[in-house]
C-alpha cells in the first residue's frame, strides 16, 4: 500500500497490512519485541468474537448499516417459558454470523446513541458529511517509514478529524488520555492528515461517551487537547518511530523491560 487516502479498506485488511500504526508504536514504546510478538502470537478466536460494547456503540453511532449487518438484538423474552423459547428459536433462525446482544445490551447501546444525538455539537459531527474509517498512509519525512492511521471520522471539507471513545468513568477520561496515549494519537493522525492534504487539520476532536449511567443518563463530552499535550505526544511518537526504524534496520528487537518499585514502596 502506497501513500494516499483510501476508503473502503476492510478493517481486517487494514490491521494486517503494511505501515506502522499508532497502536503498534504503543507496543514499541513498551518493548520493541512486543511489536514482533503481536505479529506472530496466535489469537483466541473465541475471545475475538466476544461482545465488545465499545465496538457496538461505535457501529450504532457512526455506521448503523454495519451495526445491522454485524449485530443482532435478542428478544425481550425469558428462555424458561414456552413463549420465550419460541421467540428465541425464531430469532436464532435469522441470527446467522451476527454477534448476539441481549435485549438489555441492545437497549443500552441504543440509549447511548440517543444520548450522543441529544448533544448538539456531537450530533452535528455525526451527521455532517465525512468519511468513516478512511485510511491514511504516508511516508515519515525523518525515518522514511510508511505510517498509517484510520480516524473514526474525517471531515476533509472542514479540515476536522474526530475519534469516538467510550469510557466507564467520564471523570477519569483525562487519565485515560495519558494511559492510552491519546495525546500521541492526535499528532500522529494530524501529521498523517497534513502529509496527504498539505495542511494540518483545523481540529482533532475526541467524542467521548460514557458506558456508565450518571444521573440517569449516559454522559457525552467533546474534548480537544491543548498545545502542550500535542507537543509531548508528537515528541513521543517521533521517538517511538525512530526506535522502530532502528530495529528494522538492525533486525534486533529488544525485549527485556525494567520494573521499578511503586512510589509508595520507596
Amino acid at each position: 500500500m502506497g501513500p494516499g487516502y483510501y476508503q473502503g479498506i476492510p478493517n481486517e485488511d487494514y490491521h494486517k497490512g503494511s505501515g506502522v500504526s499508532k497502536s503498534q508504536l504503543d507496543l514499541i514504546n513498551k518493548s520493541p519485541s512486543l511489536f514482533q510478538w503481536s505479529l506472530n502470537a496466535p489469537e483466541d478466536d473465541e475471545k475475538k468474537t466476544a461482545l465488545n460494547v465499545g465496538d457496538a456503540c461505535h457501529a450504532m453511532i457512526l455506521e448503523p448499516h454495519r451495526f445491522d449487518a454485524e449485530y443482532a438484538i435478542g428478544p425481550d423474552a425469558p428462555k424458561n417459558t414456552k413463549a420465550g423459547k419460541d421467540a428465541w428459536a425464531k430469532f436464532e433462525e435469522t441470527l446467522g454470523s451476527r454477534q448476539l446482544l441481549t435485549f438489555a445490551e441492545g437497549r443500552k447501546v441504543k440509549l447511548i446513541r440517543e444520548s450522543v444525538m441529544a448533544h448538539p455539537q456531537a450530533r452535528w459531527l455525526v451527521e455532517s458529511q465525512g468519511d468513516v474509517e478512511a485510511s491514511i498512509y504516508w511516508t515519515d519525512s525523518i525515518t522514511g517509514e510508511l505510517c498509517r492511521c484510520r480516524p473514526d471520522k474525517a471531515l476533509p471539507a472542514m479540515g476536522w478529524l474526530m475519534d469516538l471513545k467510550t469510557t466507564a468513568d467520564m471523570g477519569k477520561f483525562a487519565r485515560s488520555v495519558y494511559d492510552y496515549r491519546y495525546h500521541v494519537q492526535d499528532p500522529f493522525y494530524s501529521d498523517g492528515y497534513q502529509a496527504h492534504f498539505g495542511e494540518p487539520p483545523r481540529a482533532f476532536l475526541f467524542l467521548v461517551v460514557s458506558t456508565s449511567i450518571e444521573c440517569a443518563r449516559y454522559p457525552v463530552r467533546l474534548f480537544t487537547l491543548d498545545r502542550e499535550a500535542k507537543d509531548k505526544g508528537r515528541f513521543a511518537y517521533q521517538r517511538d518511530l525512530q526506535l522502530y526504524h532502528e530495529c528494522r534496520q538492525s533486525g534486533d528487537w529488544p525485549g527485556i523491560e525494567t520494573l521499578r518499585l511503586p512510589h509508595w514502596a520507596e
